[in-house]
C-alpha cells in the first residue's frame, strides 16, 4: 500500500516535469536565431531583386560589345578594310612609315556606324546616337508606336594591341581586342563595366 503511493508520487512529480513546456529564456533564444535568420533571407532577396532590374541593361552593354566585335570582324572578311587598318588611330604601319588604324582608343558615346559601316572608328560621330527600338504599347515590333530609347549613359572602347608569342616576339597575323563597356545604374553609385576579350587574325 505504502509502495503503491510512493509509486504514484513518484509518477506524477515526473508527469509534472514533462508536462512543464519552454521557459521563456527558451523562447527569446530561439526568437533571436529566427530573426537572425529572416533578415539574412531579406537581404539575400533585395540583392536578387536588384540584379533582376538592372539584367536589361547587362544585356544592352554585352550586346553593344558584341556588335563591335562583329563589326571588325566583318570587315576584316570582306576585305572592306587593310591588315594595318585593325588597330587603333596612330598605330604603326606595318609596310610603312607613317601611321595606321581606324579604331578611336578613347571612351566614346554609342554612335551609329558611320559611312564605313564599322563601329568605333572616327567618323561614327556623325552619324548620330545609336537608339535601341522597343515595341509599343500594342506589343507588336515594327509599327508605328515603337519606343526609340537613347542609349546615353554608356561609353564603349576599343582597344588593339600586339600578340605576342612565348618568346616575346611579335606575332604579326594575330591581334588582340578588349571592348569594354561602362554604363550607369540607378542600383548601383560607381559605373559598371562589361569586358569582352577576344583575338583577330589576318587570315579568315
Amino acid at each position: 500500500m505504502v509502495t503503491s503511493i510512493i509509486r504514484r508520487g513518484v509518477n506524477s512529480r515526473v508527469r509534472k516535469q514533462a508536462e512543464r513546456g519552454f521557459s521563456l529564456l527558451e523562447v527569446v533564444i530561439s526568437m533571436a536565431v529566427l530573426t537572425v535568420g529572416l533578415v539574412s533571407l531579406l537581404g539575400v532577396f533585395g540583392l536578387a531583386m536588384a540584379s533582376t532590374q538592372t539584367s536589361q541593361q547587362d544585356m544592352i552593354a554585352k550586346q553593344l560589345a558584341n556588335e563591335a566585335l562583329e563589326s571588325v570582324v566583318t570587315a576584316r572578311n570582306t576585305s572592306q578594310i587593310h591588315w594595318d587598318d585593325v588597330q587603333n588611330v596612330g598605330a604603326p604601319c606595318s609596310g610603312s612609315a607613317g601611321t595606321c588604324g581606324l579604331f578611336v582608343t578613347a571612351a566614346t558615346s554609342i554612335y551609329k556606324a558611320g559611312a564605313d559601316g564599322i563601329f568605333g572608328t572616327t567618323d561614327d560621330s556623325i552619324a548620330g546616337m545609336q537608339t535601341l527600338t522597343e515595341p509599343g504599347p500594342d506589343g507588336i515590333f515594327g509599327t508605328a508606336d515603337d519606343l526609340s530609347i537613347p542609349l546615353t549613359g554608356y561609353k564603349r572602347t576599343i582597344l588593339i594591341s600586339p600578340v605576342v608569342d612565348s618568346n616575346n616576339n611579335v606575332v604579326s597575323s594575330l591581334r588582340g581586342i578588349n571592348i569594354t563597356v561602362q554604363y550607369s545604374t540607378t542600383q548601383t553609385r560607381l559605373p559598371k563595366t562589361y569586358v569582352l576579350s577576344s583575338f583577330i587574325s589576318q587570315y579568315q
